[in-house]
């Protein structure tokens, strides 16, 4: 079976064609990503209660919903937040929770709200839960008022909702979302005396007006031939239709024109939820998602054309800027990977030339490329994008896909030079090498599995390197044991066949032809070698001490999770007290923009104010909607993100604006969390947890290198208390309900009826003008009315000023109150200067918490969250699998080596590897973070590879296998150039992602190249010392037992 491909040199081409043109077609049919797509766990549940305070809002809303959610097994944690007029309730799914089963999580949470939505109070508005995407949009496009006037958001408006069917017709978009849009409705601004005047409420005028708005069904008439739609005709279309509504009033039957008692205008709602400010100027952004699977590059070249279209028709007053396009940085991202990939594979060639000569080279490298066009095929049939993690893991395996072919290459040479067919060589060197291949790829296999058994985000982010690092070395086993062993019989038959030219061709023969060689090192190496069969437990001790030292130095690693990510771009979050208006906060922003603009190394800023800027990378989640004392921007820099201008820039606006907090942040790498340092303090009433909250605070702001703080129990914003007198209340015919849902209408409107333009619909609302309902004491000589049921409705002298049924008070009220999985919480984050460790401000944190944990009351309890606990859960996912994969792992060795003892061995060398890992890091200064704790996993599985090799080759060499000291060392010898060989290609391969530079991929593979060539060491020295002093134990265990059984006969 082995030589079909030797015997029948055509289906060696087909099969070879087949595969290049498999993996050439994948790759150019493979979507094109920056970053893994992360499957959306996350999903915010969003009820707004008109008027309510965070207690109520707690109580009636957001506790009956928490009860809900605790019916569904699925959930992990939710974190709710209950503040003025709203309620916020994240939740997070399991890790375990599949993509396949995400959406069905979904609509059962769904379902559970909405079963509790008969339990809420009547004029809450239907909670809504939205999925949040963990994924950045592909692109971000702005409508901006480039002339000095007001900006006409109207014409704005319209503009992008032509634009954003344009864009949702182009094949591939998924959704399309607008933002910044400050709405536009109908406003029916009273006259509040004449309204009073008239006995009338805002409430009756908005339900007078939608009765004259007739879009609703009238019936049909149906004849016997035919059905036809009744229609009555008057509905809302215009504003002078609005303005001539006949509005009665009276017991008389009066009527009196809408016009001559409110103006009717159309305008933005006021005040707008949020707004954009898009480097300077007012307008809205337009947010494109892309489906899954989409080739980014191709559905952005269909984008840009249809952009340039749109530009051209637009007026001269509006711009249409890019404010952000991830093709530019996928197609950077991957032709850099590319290129790594490229010049890893040259260096790797250059060595194997170097170590191996010409000709082997050729035949070895041959299955870089095969092996890489198989894996781009099984890519395509997995449904794997092409992005930095799926490429990333063909650099890792570059070195070790030609590991085998090495070791069989040399195999097929060996067996030639004997004078044995080619025919024969190939099956003897398959039978030889078949089982420690499979072996060997086998327990890589096995160590990287835990990788891409990862659960969650984690894994979803780091998965992909170890799945193309498993697909990568079980197809280059594949190409190694059926066309490798072809072409080296084809191409060496000739010239290492005849044995009487032999000896003289090869002295003859150059490094090019016959890899280097070097006498004097030769020499040397045979007398280590003698050295260690010689001195086995010296050598042993030798080859384990660079390993244990870094066991040791591991405890002095700096902690790390993800570092930051080397882009143009950061984030700035902004937050001034709960109770600032939009306007503040918009006239704030732009004294800010104008700040930091003026850094050289700023290009642009980008605002969205009131909530969160459109995700423009892949872990920055959303969360804060309708928040009037928010924003977010984007930072574009003209040049790569770095720790100087991201601390110049906090340290600025820190100085120059300290009433408010701005976090500016680097974005960085890894699952979304909302703080790196986060404390949660667990408790029932809110004064201690205030109180404890504030001393912990304290605490963190004492630190070094800690920017900001945030409690989120700290903040009390002014409240307007009405302290009616009920008696009086009640003798004008009101209540306290009746008083609010008034004062409610007066004040934020309500609505009757709508216009339709185009597809849109406008709500008229009726409410006070904003120059009175921005006046207090216009607001307390406000009329009221008494109930329509009660007779004193139509008595003229039923209005009742509002200041004559009690006192106004400014009060201070808690602005928020959260929870987190259903109990009352304080939150207290920290924020750091860029380029500081959260794990060391952390452990500092800890130390200076000592005498707080000791002065905690009763049932008061606290636990860290962050980058802390998205750490550990991470590692407990790695981890969760590794002891099952240990033990098939064990269990593979021992079947292949078919002993425990030379089993026990690898798996010393595989403990060691990791130590040689740590070791690597160590010395080359890199913090302990998640890249290197896969790159030592990963590397047990590349480290032992060369060892079982070796130690096969022991085991089943006639002489040495008996512990033979000079066979041992004339084995070692003879595997020495392809040990070697394989591990500078493994390590060279490395090389790229070393000179990628950032903080990203070089501690990964420090931690694999450096504990590769460490493990060289094991395999040439700690394995041939280890078989001898087991071969030699027992040689003495049998021959003591031979002395026991001669003494009893």
């Amino acid at each position: 079976m082995f030589t079909l491909f030797y015997r029948n040199s055509r289906l060696l081409i087909l099969t070879i064609v087949l595969i290049a043109v498999w993996g050439i077609s994948s790759y150019f049919t493979l979507p094109r990503l920056e970053d893994p797509e992360l499957v959306s766990r996350s999903a915010v549940v969003t009820t707004f209660f008109p008027g309510a305070d965070a207690e109520r809002v707690e109580a009636l809303v957001t506790e009956k919903i928490e009860d809900k959610l605790t019916e569904i097994e699925e959930i992990d944690s939710y974190e709710s937040t209950s503040r003025t007029g709203s309620s916020i309730i994240q939740i997070d799914l399991q890790d375990t929770v599949s993509k396949q089963e995400v959406d069905s999580v979904w609509t059962r949470v769904r379902n559970k709200v909405d079963e509790v939505e008969v339990e809420l109070p009547d004029n809450i508005v239907e909670p809504e839960l939205e999925a949040v995407k963990v994924k950045a949009y592909a692109l971000i496009a702005g409508l901006t008022w480039k002339q000095d006037n007001k900006p006409n958001y109207g014409i704005l408006r319209r503009q992008a909702e032509v634009f954003k069917e344009r864009l949702e017709a182009i094949s591939g978009t998924e959704e399309v979302e607008i933002f910044g849009d400050p709405e536009e409705e109908i406003i029916v601004e009273i006259n509040p005396e004449a309204l009073a005047s008239y006995n009338l409420t805002v409430r009756d005028l908005s339900q007078q007006i939608s009765l004259s708005d007739s879009k609703v069904s009238a019936g049909q008439l149906r004849e016997k031939d035919n059905n036809l739609l009744i229609k009555v005709a008057g509905e809302l279309e215009t504003l002078a239709r609005i303005r001539q509504i006949p509005i009665n009033f009276g017991s008389q039957g009066q009527f009196v024109t809408l016009q001559n008692i409110a103006t009717v205008r159309k305008g933005i709602r006021e005040p707008a939820t949020e707004l954009a400010l898009l480097n300077g100027h007012p307008g809205v952004a337009i947010a494109v998602h892309v489906q899954s699977g989409t080739r980014l590059d191709l559905w952005s070249e269909v984008a840009e054309k249809k952009i340039a279209e749109f530009k051209s028709e637009l007026p001269t007053s509006i711009s249409l800027p890019i404010i952000f396009a991830q093709s530019n940085y996928v197609t950077e991202r991957l032709n850099s990977l590319i290129l790594n990939l490229l010049l890893g594979a040259g260096l790797v060639f250059a060595v194997t030339v170097i170590m191996m000569g010409l000709k082997s080279a050729l035949i070895v490298s041959s299955a870089l490329p095969l092996s890489v066009f198989m894996v781009f095929g099984c890519m395509n049939w997995l449904n794997i994008p092409l992005h930095q993690m799926s490429i990333t893991g063909l650099i890792v395996a570059l070195g070790i896909l030609i590991d085998n072919a090495i070791v069989m290459v040399d195999e097929v040479q060996n067996e030639l030079r004997k004078g044995v067919k080619p025919l024969t060589a190939i099956n003897l060197s398959i039978k030889n090498l078949a089982i420690p291949l499979l072996s060997s790829t086998l327990t890589t296999v096995l160590a990287f599995l835990p990788i891409a058994l990862l659960p969650g985000s984690t894994g979803e982010f780091v998965g992909t390197i170890a799945i193309t690092v498993i697909i990568a070395v079980c197809c280059s086993l594949f190409i190694s044991l059926t066309i490798i062993p072809t072409f080296s019989a084809k191409l060496h038959r000739d010239s290492d066949t005849n044995k009487d030219n032999q000896k003289d061709k090869k002295q003859n023969q150059s490094w090019l032809q016959k890899g280097i060689f070097i006498p004097i090192l030769n020499r040397l190496y045979r007398r280590t070698v003698k050295f260690t069969v010689a001195k086995p437990v010296l050598s042993i001790f030798l080859a384990l001490l660079i390993p244990i030292i870094g066991f040791i130095q591991a405890g002095s690693l700096e902690q790390q999770f993800f570092p930051a990510a080397d882009r143009d771009q950061l984030q700035i979050e902004f937050e001034l007290t709960s109770s600032v208006s939009l306007e503040k906060t918009q006239n704030l922003i732009k004294e800010i923009r104008k700040e930091i603009i003026d850094n050289p190394e700023v290009e642009e800023v980008h605002w969205l104010l009131g909530s969160n800027i459109p995700s423009f990378y892949y872990n920055l989640t959303g969360g804060k909607e309708q928040q009037a004392n928010y924003a977010q921007a984007l930072v574009q820099l003209n040049s790569l993100t770095s720790t100087s201008i991201t601390n110049k820039l906090q340290t600025q606006l820190d100085k120059n604006f300290p009433s408010a907090r701005i976090i500016v942040r680097q974005l960085e790498q890894g699952p979304p969390f909302a703080a790196p340092i986060e404390m949660r303090i667990y408790g029932s009433n809110i004064e201690t947890l205030q109180s404890l909250g504030e001393q912990v605070r304290q605490t963190l702001v004492q630190i070094k290198d800690v920017t900001h703080t945030r409690a989120s129990l700290d903040e009390i914003q002014p409240q307007i208390e009405v302290q009616l007198d009920e008696e009086q209340a009640r003798l004008a015919g009101l209540n306290r309900t009746t008083i609010a849902q008034q004062l409610d209408n007066t004040l934020e409107g309500s609505v009757g009826g709508s216009i339709l333009e185009g597809n849109e619909e406008l709500p008229v609302r009726v409410r006070l003008g904003n120059q009175e309902r921005g006046n207090l004491s216009q607001i307390t000589s406000l009329d009221l009315l008494a109930n329509s049921q009660n007779n004193q409705r139509n008595n003229p002298l039923a209005a009742v000023p509002l200041s004559s049924l009690g006192k106004i008070e400014l009060k201070p009220e808690l602005a928020q109150i959260t929870h987190y999985n259903g109990q009352r919480v304080n939150t207290i984050q920290g924020f750091l200067n860029a380029g500081t460790l959260p794990a060391e401000i952390l452990s500092k944190f800890q130390t200076k918490l000592e005498d707080f944990k000791s002065s905690l009351p009763p049932n008061y309890r606290f636990e860290f969250g962050g980058e802390e606990e998205q750490r550990n859960d991470a590692i407990g996912g790695l981890v969760s699998t590794v002891g099952v994969l240990i033990i098939l792992m064990i269990a593979t060795l021992v079947l292949s080596l078919g002993s425990f003892q030379l089993a026990g061995v690898i798996v010393i060398v595989a403990v060691a590897s990791f130590g040689l890992g740590l070791f690597s890091i160590w010395l080359f200064g890199y913090p302990f973070g998640f890249n290197p704790i896969i790159g030592s996993v990963g590397l047990i599985g590349v480290a032992v590879n060369d060892s079982i090799v070796v130690l096969s080759a022991i085991s089943n060499h006639p002489i040495a296998k008996t512990g033979n000291p000079k066979a041992i060392q004339k084995v070692v010898l003879h595997s020495t150039r392809h040990v070697l060989t394989t591990t500078l290609t493994t390590a060279i391969g490395f090389v790229p992602l070393l000179l990628s530079g950032g903080e990203f991929w070089p501690p990964l593979a420090v931690a694999i190249a450096g504990g590769v060539v460490g493990a060289t060491l094991l395999a040439l020295y700690f394995v041939p010392a280890a078989y001898y002093l087991i071969s030699r134990f027992g040689k003495k265990r049998f021959s003591a037992s031979k002395i026991v059984v001669h003494s009893q006969n």
